[in-house]
């Protein structure tokens, strides 16, 4: 939902915090880090081994409740949307309840898993927040606590699945399938084995366990899941696969004046025959969860098919499938896209968007790639900030959502299809089609903005790569002329994308030079750091279709509409306009997409009884899609030809 400028942070940027590991000051996201390069197993690591000896439960069961709760993150002793802190997310709930207050909204029930810490460790709540061993401690004992009050055996050669029920009351959420889905993570974390490479090549790992079933524990957890939906049932539009916890909350599709055309909030249609469904369009709310939910139920604002909490990863869907929603900034986008809502803020990352919430969200996103043909790509599960301005003078005021906290390489992982599936480890060559993969945890890009001029957006992750227009650190970036029509600088400010080639994207390498690769983009070679030692872009294995311009430079497009003569009506012609961006001889791009549609969907009355409306409009020319920048764009095909 972000518009060009982000809205200011709630709270000052967080200073990098320090804790102390083996006598040495040690950042607090290098919780695990060894040397560059090492494999750290972390079901050995004195943080977890010692709080699973001091309170009797399986090592591998405390690293891999981590990985399910953060990825082993400690995100600089930052609190998620729901108050959880540290590498366990232990929940402030009284911070929570306090919130709610403020935002004079009923408290719903809360899980003070922080407070439960501190009464069973004796350790201050300052000290479980901000120091991420004493939150693995905490979270040890509020879990070998749980079991002993359930009768169940405890020690560290327990089967880990006698510990389902354990983990789940204590794993700060409230609904039975949040619980539910949360302890099938962490088992699943154990018996498969975890992995997370840092982007100076440490790996961090656990090993694959043999493990049991948890059994009539987790029969006991569905069961209270399914009944609680049968209290709220299950409404018939919902599209989603079995098991995830939505509900249906419609967006209303109201006339709310005496003109044909006023109405709202989105528009009727016949999807996916007409017109066809072919993109995700990942957002964020930048607002809390209930609030986007009063949104979309006015009829005179917009509206998108679902909406995410990030506390739980529970959903709600308010469109059917077969109708448009109104949430990209591009009609064309709009008519051929599903559109999802996160809770959280671009600038902050949610604060940081929860596991729980990817993986609901990665859940969904498989199931509706797989219903309705969508390839699991990045051309096709896109970015807000992806969508392209269908006109010049539209591109300034673009949305840059879910910006550049989004962790694109481990959501598709979760999707299942990994970005470095079809990759090679080769170096690159001029001439290749890359992937830009620089990881996300630890990879620390210039990022300015997030809470006022000058503030450095407290050391965050970032999904990109910085590019530049000469291979050196000190060279200016390259710039984004569609951002900055009247000529103004590329910058670091946080909504600015200009110079940022992120996680996923496929590119055409023009030039290397050493440990620095460049790469068309937006008419220019941009140019960023990717060590053979640690690279940042992989070459993609076979052979990728790669445009170039036919004549002396091919123009690009923010939508594939029509040639005039596809119209029936006279009046109805689109303009086909070409954006700022072209593509000068000698250049290449990859070809994400080969057949993009051609058409308009016609909707701008309330009635689909009303004659010559409600018309999904097709043409004969034809367009390819291609990754030309931070957004995906369209050329005539007319106007390139096959490199």
């Amino acid at each position: 939902m972000t518009g060009t400028e982000p809205k200011p942070t709630r709270r000052p940027a967080l200073s990098r915090r320090h804790f102390l590991l083996a006598g040495a000051a040690v950042p607090a996201t290098a919780l695990l880090a060894g040397p560059a390069g090492a494999l750290v197993r972390v079901d050995q690591h004195a943080v977890f081994t010692e709080a699973a000896r001091a309170y009797g439960l399986p090592v591998a069961l405390l690293a891999g409740v981590s990985y399910a709760q953060t990825r082993w993150q400690d995100h600089d002793g930052r609190p998620s949307a729901s108050q959880g802190y540290g590498p366990m997310h232990l929940v402030d709930g009284d911070a929570a309840r306090r919130a709610h207050a403020r935002a004079d909204k009923p408290a719903p029930a809360v899980l003070d898993t922080l407070g439960d810490a501190a009464r069973a460790t004796g350790l201050g709540k300052e000290q479980l927040r901000t120091d991420p061993a004493a939150n693995v401690r905490g979270a040890a004992a509020i879990i070998a606590e749980q079991q002993r009050a359930l009768g169940r055996p405890t020690g560290g050669s327990t089967d880990p699945a006698s510990w389902y029920a354990a983990v789940a009351a204590t794993s700060g959420l409230t609904s039975a399938q949040a619980q539910l889905d949360l302890a099938d993570a962490a088992l699943a974390a154990v018996r498969s084995g975890a992995a997370l490479t840092l982007p100076d090549g440490t790996r961090l790992a656990t090993a694959r366990r043999a493990v049991g079933s948890p059994g009539e524990q987790r029969v006991a957890l569905r069961d209270r899941a399914d009944a609680a939906r049968k209290l709220d049932p299950r409404a018939p539009q919902i599209d989603a696969p079995r098991g995830l916890d939505v509900e249906w909350l419609p967006a209303p599709y109201e006339q709310f004046g005496p003109d044909p055309g006023d109405y709202g909030n989105h528009d009727l249609a016949f999807r996916p025959k007409s017109p066809t469904i072919d993109y995700v369009v990942i957002h964020d709310t930048e607002c809390p969860y209930d609030v986007a939910l009063d949104l979309v139920s006015d009829p005179t604002y917009v509206s998108w098919q679902y909406t995410l909490r990030s506390s739980d990863g529970h959903i709600a869907q308010h469109l059917l499938p077969k109708d448009v929603g109104w949430h990209a900034g591009n009609w064309y986008v709009n008519s051929h896209s599903i559109g999802l809502e996160h809770e959280g803020y671009a600038a902050e990352g949610a604060p940081w968007f929860s596991e729980p919430m990817y993986r609901t969200s990665a859940r969904l996103v498989r199931y509706l790639c797989d219903k309705y043909a969508i390839p699991k790509d990045r051309a096709h599960i896109i970015g807000h900030d992806q969508v392209p301005g269908t006109t010049t003078p539209t591109i300034p005021g673009m949305h840059w959502d879910p910006g550049p906290f989004w962790d694109w390489e481990h959501y598709f992982d979760l999707i299942g299809s990994p970005l470095d599936r079809a990759t090679l480890g080769r170096r690159v060559r001029a001439g290749d089609v890359v992937r830009i993969l620089p990881g996300f945890v630890g990879n620390k890009q210039p990022v300015t903005g997030c809470a006022g001029a000058g503030d450095t957006c407290g050391d965050k992750d970032t999904n990109f790569v910085t590019l530049r227009v000469a291979p050196r650190e000190d060279a200016a970036l390259v710039n984004d002329i569609g951002l900055h029509q009247q000529g103004q600088p590329a910058t670091t400010y946080v909504s600015d994308h200009s110079a940022r080639a992120t996680a996923g994207l496929d590119f055409v390498v023009a030039e290397v030079d050493g440990d620095w690769t460049a790469i068309w983009y937006l008419g220019v070679k941009g140019w960023f750091r990717n060590p053979a030692s640690a690279p940042t872009a992989r070459p993609v294995a076979g052979r990728r279709r790669v445009i170039t311009a036919s004549g002396e430079a091919a123009k690009t497009y923010g939508r594939c509409y029509p040639e005039p003569e596809a119209y029936a009506d006279p009046a109805d012609v689109q303009p086909v306009s070409p954006l700022i961006y072209t593509i000068p001889a000698g250049q290449a791009y990859v070809v994400t997409d080969e057949s993009p549609v051609t058409d308009y969907y016609k909707a701008k009355t309330f009635s689909l009884d009303t004659p010559n409306d409600h018309v999904d409009i097709v043409g004969k020319d034809r367009y390819y899609q291609i990754s030309l920048g931070h957004r995906l764009a369209y050329v005539r095909a007319a106007e390139v030809r096959f490199a």
